[in-house]
């Protein structure tokens, strides 16, 4: 699913803070049978969000507390890998209850090796989701759910000099809001959609741990009402994989982007695209991460589409065996192509996180976060304060 950059961001401002380094844990799994094992974790958290509504006026702020148990069942053969996971999140609004919320995630992944120049990696996924940042929530929260399913096929052992590697993607994406007092139609009913995207790769070893590569994307988007933003993105990257190679391992792929809309009289267009990921480990317990992407994302908010620019930079350090600390910074800038109503956006967000190793199965996190919007477009600036507490705990 292709959500708007800014309301994953919202998403993840929230989840990063309210939830810390919950990864931290070393959970025991339970044997179930021969080879099939299960991994229950429970995350609990209590924050404070002075703006969840993200608003430029008439702020809402509240206490939430929250708690998301985690179900994980799988199963390792070495050449067949399957994992079954099950999330419940449910946050409660201690000052607006008719937030309440609860979201479901499903998840199933396998990784077969048939040889080692034969891989397949098959991935199937349900989201049932609310948000209480949406453009309609004078109304009602956005309420979807998602549905996708993702083939990846490589041909190459991993130490040949070529690969080639193949994938699928296909997301449903359909909303559950009711309707609108005003024009008596339902909320959010020209955003639903299905995405199908294909994508081919070939990669050249250059060293013993770098990769050159040049790959095509084709992401065809059809709309349910909405058939006016029907439209085909077409995308040619080069670039490079290297891995561990002085201290520093990654991906970055550079090219260019093209969107056509089927319907004639919408403004076809095209941009730079690059998409980046470089880790910098100087010491084995100290890591800087650098995240950067440019790319269209759909529209939203009467806009066709939607030119993003974003980056992420953010430093991790282990003070000792059981404390360790995350500090972030992302900058993000959202072009909306509507001619007639520009509109641009720029959210910075800074944020730091803190994890404490108190058992092998319990850790403690506390995280705070600032987030500030800057939009050309009356009424969408906004600043957003969120701390919280955290405690994930296993067998």
């Amino acid at each position: 699913m292709n959500l708007p950059l800014q309301k994953r961001l919202l998403a993840a401002t929230v989840a990063s803070t309210l939830s810390a380094t919950a990864w931290a844990l070393d959970p025991m799994p339970v044997r179930v049978s021969e080879g099939l094992a299960l991994t229950p974790t429970l995350k609990l958290g209590l924050g404070y969000d002075d703006n969840f509504r993200a608003v430029e006026s008439g702020r809402d702020a509240s206490w939430i507390s929250s708690i998301a148990p985690t179900l994980a069942l799988g199963t390792d053969t070495g050449k067949v890998k399957l994992d079954l996971r099950y999330t419940a999140n449910h946050e409660l609004y201690h000052s607006s209850r008719k937030d309440d919320n609860t979201d479901h995630l499903l998840g199933l992944t396998a990784d077969l090796q048939f040889d080692v120049r034969n891989r397949l990696r098959l991935a199937a996924n349900y989201r049932k989701m609310e948000e209480t940042a949406s453009a309609d929530q004078k109304v009602e929260n956005d309420k979807y759910n998602s549905a996708g399913f993702n083939a990846g096929y490589t041909y190459g052992a991993d130490n040949a000099s070529g690969q080639i590697r193949l994938g699928l993607n296909h997301d449903r994406l359909r909303y559950d809001n009711g309707l609108d007092p005003i024009s008596a139609k339902r909320l959010n009913a020209d955003k639903e959609r299905d995405s199908t995207a294909v994508t081919g790769a070939f990669l050249y070893r250059v060293t013993a741990k770098t990769r050159a590569l040049a790959e095509a994307r084709l992401t065809d988007h059809d709309y349910v009402s909405n058939t006016a933003l029907d439209s085909r993105n077409t995308a040619l990257l080069f670039g490079a994989e290297w891995d561990a190679t002085a201290f520093t391992s990654g991906s970055a792929r550079f090219g260019r982007e093209r969107k056509d809309f089927d319907r004639t009289g919408k403004r076809d267009t095209s941009t730079g695209m690059w998409e980046v990921g470089i880790t910098w480990a100087p010491l084995t317990y100290s890591s800087f991460s650098l995240n950067t992407r440019r790319g269209f994302d759909e529209g939203s908010d009467n806009a066709d589409s939607i030119k993003t620019q974003s980056w992420t930079l953010s430093w991790k350090h282990d003070w000792s065996e059981r404390l360790s600390s995350n500090l972030s910074y992302t900058n993000s800038k959202q072009d909306y192509d509507r001619p007639s109503n520009p509109r641009e956006d720029t959210l910075d967000s800074v944020g730091i996180g803190l994890t404490y190793k108190m058992r092998r199965w319990l850790d403690v996190g506390v995280g705070y976060k600032h987030t500030e919007n800057d939009s050309t477009q009356a009424g969408k600036s906004y600043k957003r304060n969120v701390v919280g507490v955290t405690v994930n705990a296993s067998l």
